[in-house]
């Protein structure tokens, strides 16, 4: 059965290749009414008039004044709006997303084994909210404004609920406020991320419980008060996630990395990913697509059991849904919660997790996971080496430093770190690294605060023999 307008641009097709139900796009689901898989935002490609070349979107950066169109240019998602076409121009909404940084880490790369030039850091720290999130917020606030809704939602570790509050503080006027309702778990965020839910507005509420049961029971109450759920179920939130590839791709000069790693916590990112590659192949705009690498948490490793242990796989669409549920099940007979310093990507049940295993597919792609041993030193290498972020997105560089040891990846092969969060989100996590506890093992880039005496000479003294000699990695 199918419900697409064909009028519309873009329309809502299930995931699952035996269903294959489609929607229109102003139909509000988070799931296929059939079958109950996810959905896709879709488009009626022939259509629409794609650039013959992704350099077309490269000269947006220069578009002069305070026009509206400067505006959507500017933005580092609707800059490339031809390639999510959902919403018309009129009703996107921007706050200035997608102004980030591919950085090229030498330093970095040295210490992990990489040859120069070939190990490169996309940094969303740079997003209003200091997460990778804006990007997805900017799209799904935009068909928000389409539908005409006011009331948002979300389950959050952190970002999400940062994100969602900023944007709906951005887009409130003085006779359509936009009210922002954030479920968060008990003990379960930092308070990097909460204060900014809290000092944009949002009405925050604290759920006993994790974020598991945050994400079920923000759906129920959207099903009962008519909310709209901002998550990356939200197949719209997912489309503005996208463009972080085009952005990788444009920081590369168009040219096409072997490796994108990301962290693994609801698999959005991911999901994301695979999308966008899928249809830029589709499209004639890129001739290969990167393998992807999805880092899991060891202490939130849904993925990587369901994955690596029980084989589960895309499958054209047809995943074994059995697996999955036994998995699940066997989560809830052994109290199973999820427990990460990484508290971004601490999550037991991926929402996006059949997008994520399709994005795996699309990418021919691996899936590891990383201790928090492991997340706190690659954190600690970050900062040392030029870049700061969040645990969460250290994981992206462990992985990497475990695949190089794997000898998965070779030290001449063009590798992209996503960095998802700017290291103020937790500052916690970073001073208590650098801070150990008595006893704690022993940490390679531990930098301690050094008591000195109120004197010049002692001062002198420190500072000289604390001082790096010319050539070293320090």
């Amino acid at each position: 059965m199918t419900h697409v307008s064909m009028n519309s641009l873009s329309y809502q097709q299930c995931i699952n290749s035996r269903c294959n139900a489609s929607y229109a796009s102003d139909e509000v689901l988070f799931k296929c009414t059939q079958c109950g898989n996810l959905l896709d935002a879709a488009y009626h490609w022939d259509q629409i008039p794609i650039p013959k070349s992704m350099n077309f979107f490269e000269a947006r950066w220069n578009t002069p004044g305070r026009s509206p169109a400067a505006s959507l240019d500017f933005s580092g998602v609707w800059r490339f709006r031809e390639l999510l076409p959902f919403v018309p121009e009129q009703d996107m909404v921007t706050v200035g997303e997608g102004r980030t940084l591919l950085q090229q880490a030498d330093r970095l790369a040295a210490e992990l084994g990489m040859k120069a030039g070939h190990l490169f850091l996309q940094y969303e720290g740079f997003n209003p909210s200091g997460s990778f999130k804006d990007n997805g917020m900017s799209a799904a606030f935009s068909m928000a404004r389409k539908l005409g809704r006011s009331r948002v939602a979300c389950a959050s570790t952190g970002n999400t609920s940062a994100s969602m509050a900023l944007y709906a503080a951005a887009a409130s006027t003085a006779d359509r406020p936009v009210q922002a309702i954030v479920f968060v778990g008990s003990g379960k965020i930092a308070f990097g991320k909460l204060s900014q839910a809290l000092n944009f507005g949002a009405l925050t509420l604290q759920i006993d419980g994790d974020f598991d049961d945050c994400m079920k029971r923000v759906q129920e109450a959207a099903d009962t008060l008519n909310l709209y759920v901002m998550n990356s179920v939200n197949p719209y939130r997912l489309e503005g996630q996208k463009t972080i590839m085009y952005r990788v791709l444009e920081g590369l000069n168009w040219e096409i990395p072997d490796w994108i790693i990301v962290p693994g916590g609801n698999l959005g990112n991911s999901s994301a990913f695979g999308k966008a590659w899928m249809e830029l192949r589709q499209l004639g705009l890129v001739r290969k697509v990167p393998r992807l690498a999805i880092l899991n948490a060891a202490g939130a490793d849904t993925l990587y059991d369901l994955v690596n242990n029980k084989k589960l796989r895309w499958n054209n669409g047809c995943v074994d849904e059995q697996i999955v549920q036994d998995t699940y099940t066997a989560m809830d007979h052994q109290g199973y919660k999820a427990h990460t310093i990484a508290s971004a990507i601490e999550i037991g049940r991926p929402v996006n997790l059949h997008k994520a295993l399709r994005a795996l597919d699309v990418m021919n792609g691996v899936v590891r996971e990383v201790d928090d041993d492991m997340i706190r030193d690659h954190m600690a290498m970050v900062g040392r080496f030029g870049f700061g972020c969040e645990p969460a997105s250290a994981a992206s560089v462990a992985g990497l430093h475990l695949l190089r040891e794997e000898q998965i990846i070779g030290p001449d092969e063009r590798v992209v770190c996503i960095l998802t969060g700017h290291q103020l989100k937790d500052p916690n996590a970073t001073v208590e690294y650098h801070n150990p506890a008595p006893h704690t093992p022993h940490r390679r880039y531990t930098n301690s605060p050094i008591k000195v005496p109120n004197d010049l000479n002692a001062i002198c003294r420190l500072i000289e023999s604390n001082t790096p000699s010319p050539g070293s990695n320090a």
